[in-house]
């Protein structure tokens, strides 16, 4: 499968950038979710590498082959980039069946491929199915009615998935009323139908290779040891297996003759994967599919593209304003906001380590505990916080040495080097402004008031800093050194999300267990564990992950 690469692309809408010089790099088989809130460019983004939509600048190759550029002028279509799409509208065709719907693709396709010795694989893969007269006998058996009589429909299901058969190579076997035949015959039976098909099928190679053709392992037709290629629609046989294999892949076999509106709504949801797929495209883009089924269907077909993803080896590119969607299914996730690209990492690693104050706010549920604080180093490693309006202060103790006076020199230096930036870009006649400018990373705070927004902030100065704590950070403990009180028990059985009220300021907790907290009642907390995260609050970057303790209470 192809690795996906786009060099610094750009879309624009006039002066709003719904894309700003986006570099990504997605490796063969990777499940890349690009997250993000709605009108960010997820879509806009997919759309681009599939060929829906023309980027106003950069470069897109997959597998090493330019798809588009903008200086050379390169534009693959759509149609020629052997991608498969998968929507939030699944657009089955209601007057086909679920068969029709799956083929319509395939018997439309005409391209250059290899040339298969249909015939001669058919009758290869039936000598199989009479090699193994145990598995062939339990097709049938496994297919009797409550009348004890072969469901002829069923038997026929059975035949191909066990031996990968199509559908009339399955006929075929079926006619042979196997069924009827003694135990104590099965054998005999098999093995002479094994030694006809092995004459039918040596006749069948004997005829091309009078015709000076080879057959290889893959069954294709080669000469010179150069394989065939023609350009060509697929036969009969080969659209068929190819339905019946992406059939078994997303387990709809028995629905080939039913129509989408007798299907439930993940019933068509596999239908329609199973036409996508069924070409054998290089990439396969989703955009929100799953955004039509309901909260428990939504779950089950999450595992249900996981699995598809492994079994298939292919790339998954899927477009999701769902943080646990992208959480649950992604090998990476591509964090976009406004456009730009926030972070490109493992889920775990998104979640674990948030490049930024937005990373950290959009994603986890519970949604993490942000607090402000007065920060001061003094020479040594651990730094010291003014926390909750200065009513406690606390040590913050970086898993690795940080420096903040250097790191403010760098980020003063990197905020320079953006205005030079800027005011150069504003000098180039060419140069578009952008409409959508980037804010300054806001996020969120918790209060008995509700939740105030960061970016009403007043001027910020050199020692204001975030801290932000996962809610599985917060302990709720009689042993506890802060003092807070219940303001909300959410029990799931599981576990209980608890809001605790410090003051005025509100933090979330998640307690695992069947427990239950009784509002108003008081509870005492720690700040556990070395995943605690300092922020920096003018640049909004992650400066440190560390632990973070008490040193004293200075109540009011």
């Amino acid at each position: 499968m192809p690795k996906i690469v786009l060099t610094d692309v750009t879309k624009r809408y006039g002066d709003f950038y719904a894309v700003d010089h986006l570099n990504l790099v997605i490796d063969d088989q990777a499940f890349i979710t690009l997250l993000g809130p709605s009108g960010c460019g997820k879509t806009t983004t997919l759309r681009m590498i599939a060929g829906l939509e023309t980027p106003t600048s950069g470069k897109i190759t997959i597998n090493g082959e330019t798809m588009f550029d903008s200086e050379t002028g390169i534009n693959v279509p759509a149609s020629k980039r052997k991608v498969g799409f998968l929507f939030q509208n699944y657009a089955l065709w209601p007057h086909m069946t679920v068969y029709k719907n799956i083929a319509f693709g395939l018997e439309n396709l005409k391209d250059d491929m290899p040339v298969k010795a249909s015939e001669y694989y058919r009758l290869t893969k039936i000598q199989d199915a009479f090699k193994n007269p145990k598995k062939l006998t339990k097709c049938f058996t496994d297919a009797l009615d409550k009348d004890n009589k072969v469901d002829k429909n069923k038997a026929l299901l059975y035949i191909m998935d066990e031996f990968k058969l199509s559908i009339y190579s399955a006929k075929e076997i079926f006619d042979m009323n196997i069924s009827s035949i003694p135990s104590d015959q099965l054998d005999d039976f098999c093995s002479k139908k094994v030694n006809e098909y092995i004459a039918k099928a040596q006749a069948e190679l004997t005829r091309l290779e009078n015709n000076d053709y080879e057959v290889n392992d893959k069954f294709e037709l080669t000469q010179n040891g150069q394989v065939v290629e023609k350009n060509r629609h697929l036969d009969k046989e080969e659209i068929d297996l190819k339905i019946r294999h992406v059939a078994r892949v997303v387990k709809i076999g028995e629905f080939m003759d039913r129509y989408p509106a007798e299907l439930s709504g993940g019933q068509q949801q596999r239908v329609a994967i199973a036409r996508t797929l069924a070409p054998g495209p290089k990439v396969l883009f989703m955009d929100e599919p799953l955004s039509n089924l309901d909260a428990k269907l939504r779950l089950e077909m999450r595992s249900e593209l996981k699995r598809l993803h492994h079994d298939t080896n292919s790339t998954f590119v899927y477009v999701t304003h769902d943080q646990l969607e992208a959480m649950t299914l992604a090998t990476k996730i591509c964090l976009i906001n406004n456009g730009v690209l926030q972070q490109y990492d493992a889920p775990l690693e998104v979640y674990k380590h948030p490049a930024n104050l937005f990373v950290a706010d959009f994603v986890g549920n519970p949604s993490i505990n942000f607090v402000e604080v007065k920060a001061t180093q003094d020479g040594t490693d651990n730094i010291h916080l003014k926390m909750f309006g200065g009513s406690i202060d606390a040590l913050f103790a970086p898993n690795t040495y940080t420096d903040l006076a250097k790191l403010r020199e760098e980020r003063d230096e990197d905020f320079k080097k953006e205005s030079e930036i800027k005011a150069k870009n504003k000098a180039d006649k060419k140069f578009v402004e952008k409409s959508n400018s980037d804010k300054e990373f806001n996020y969120h705070i918790n209060t008995i008031a509700g939740q105030l927004d960061s970016k009403e902030e007043r001027n910020i100065t050199d020692d204001d800093y975030v801290i932000a704590i996962r809610p599985e950070f917060i302990r709720v403990d009689d042993d506890g050194q802060i003092d807070s009180e219940v303001y909300a028990a959410l029990p799931s059985g599981m576990e209980t999300i608890v809001k605790l009220r410090i003051d005025e300021f509100i933090l979330t907790s998640v307690i695992f267990g069947g427990v239950d907290y009784k509002v108003n009642s008081k509870a005492k907390l720690d700040f556990i564990g070395r995943g605690i995260l300092l922020f920096d609050r003018k640049s909004g970057q992650l400066i440190a992950q560390g632990q973070l303790s008490i040193t004293s209470i200075n109540n009011k």
